[in-house]
């Protein structure tokens, strides 16, 4: 399944660039023949694919997320539920705006997403405080349309650049595409998550007022929207880039489908959800690809989610955790060329085997809890969701015709949102039982550091499982075909 992208692949672990090509024949449109730019940076598209991603998800209150919410006026339980609903919203709209994107055109769907990121931004800047219902209605507002934009621009950003691509010849470009994106957006995100935090620090704000010769004393009420009015700015860029996007004009897919950029339905939008579908599933190369990368992100983004607490287990104080934060995203930096390397030079089996050991060869090093060797550990474990990422983006993308493309990393997206939801579900109802058998003389911090300790195994436990289990259903698939 993994190891064979159109035909029975007998390459295994070499091979030139020219023969990766032959094992990985493009089943897209033909291109439209046009001049090619000295570089693919030079194409309107893919200048502003990179600008939007690095102005979209790079936003200057990440670092002090949670804290934010509470500092509002919210509960945890409130929180909990907010998050919940951005999830909920994700899902249900993820597949539909892909097919949407390919019906109505792309750039449609990233100006809709870049709206909706700044109508967030701008409900929470405005956001009343003092009255807990009132704030609860705004903030589930933004948790909508946070959750929206995430759908809407999920698939058409990759969609429209990697078209702008194969439509002057330069479709074996796109990992050099993947690879400068995510160097500029973990660059952006050190920036962001440290200006953020410190902008969201009163002490801090107040000593820097004082050094430029203005001696007020700042609160947290005062600071407390800084954050957000940043990433305001932010979003008038993130409108920006996609406004002047170059829409593609529809071509014939490779199964008789096409694309209409000027309009569409409803219907045409539920059938080409249907089409793209069955067409994953009749496809094993990216039904592969998809779900080893849903149970890599899955498991590798739940860890990230408590990498907090896991920084305070190996002795790390709570001061640096937003350094810390900046310096795991120095890895994507790194990760992706060396990714784009492997990915031009050995067969996607090698890509999938090289993503396992370095997950787990993290994980299995995170359980033990060393102190403060275990950071180096969750550097390993964390650089393995850069390689997933870059994988999975440049092996769909070459497989997936123009027509449907973006529904199809709709799909992927889906995918990878339903098993960070279930892994969640599992992870929280696992605590809770550990808990409950928990000795009665532990409680507070104590008993959640021990129950947390405990459990962590289950994550390289799931992985190692999740492996074993596709790829034996991969080896009897094969089987069968021959």
């Amino acid at each position: 399944m993994f190891g064979s992208p159109a035909r029975p692949c007998h390459c295994h672990l070499s091979g030139n660039h020219d023969r990766q090509k032959r094992e990985l024949p493009l089943k897209s449109d033909p291109p439209v023949h046009v001049a090619p730019p000295l570089s693919p940076f030079a194409v309107n598209n893919v200048r502003r694919f990179i600008a939007f991603r690095v102005f979209f998800n790079c936003r200057f209150y990440y670092p002090v997320f949670t804290v934010l919410f509470i500092d509002f006026g919210l509960s945890v339980a409130q929180f909990s539920i907010l998050n919940a609903v951005w999830a909920a919203t994700i899902v249900l709209a993820e597949v539909p705006s892909g097919a949407l994107a390919d019906i109505v055109g792309r750039r449609r769907l990233l100006v809709f997403a870049a709206f909706s990121m700044l109508l967030e931004m701008a409900i929470l800047c405005l956001a009343p405080r003092g009255n807990p219902s009132l704030l609860f209605v705004f903030f589930l507002v933004n948790r909508v349309l946070s959750g929206l934009a995430e759908a809407a621009a999920s698939g058409a950003d990759e969609a429209i650049a990697y078209d702008a691509l194969q439509a002057r010849g330069m479709a074996d470009q796109w990992g050099r595409v993947l690879d400068r994106q995510m160097r500029w957006r973990s660059v952006t995100f050190i920036l962001t998550m440290n200006v953020g935090a410190a902008v969201y620090d009163p002490d801090l704000m107040s000593r820097l007022s004082a050094a430029i010769g203005w001696p007020h004393v700042l609160t947290q009420s005062e600071t407390l929207r800084l954050p957000l009015y940043l990433t305001l700015g932010l979003a008038l860029f993130t409108l920006a880039a996609v406004w002047g996007l170059d829409e593609m004009s529809g071509a014939a897919g490779s199964e008789g489908t096409r694309r209409n950029d000027t309009g569409g339905s409803a219907f045409a939008a539920f059938r080409l959800t249907l089409d793209s579908g069955r067409w994953i599933l009749k496809t094993p190369f990216v039904l592969g690809v998809i779900l080893f990368g849903m149970l890599f992100d899955g498991i590798l983004r739940m860890v990230i989610t408590l990498a907090s607490q896991y920084y305070r287990m190996v002795q790390l104080p709570e001061s640096s955790f937003g350094l810390l934060g900046s310096i795991m995203s120095v890895t994507g930096i790194f990760i992706p060329r060396l990714s784009l390397w492997i990915a031009e030079n050995r067969s996607p089996v090698f890509c999938l085997w090289s993503t396992a050991a370095t997950a787990l060869a993290g994980l299995c090093g995170m359980a033990f809890f060393w102190p403060y060797v275990g950071l180096l550990t969750a550097l390993v474990a964390f650089s393995a969701l850069y390689m997933v990422g870059f994988y999975v983006s440049y092996f769909v993308n070459q497989q997936a015709s123009s027509s449907r493309r973006a529904t199809v990393l709709s799909f992927k997206g889906l995918a990878y949102n339903i098993s960070y939801g279930l892994i969640g579900v599992f992870y929280a109802g696992l605590l809770e039982f550990k808990k409950n058998a928990a000795a009665s003389d532990m409680g507070g911090q104590l008993l959640e550091n021990a129950v947390f300790k405990e459990t962590f195994f289950w994550f390289p436990a799931a992985l190692t499982l999740g492996l074993v289990m596709l790829v034996s259903a991969t080896a009897v698939y094969r089987g069968k075909r021959h």
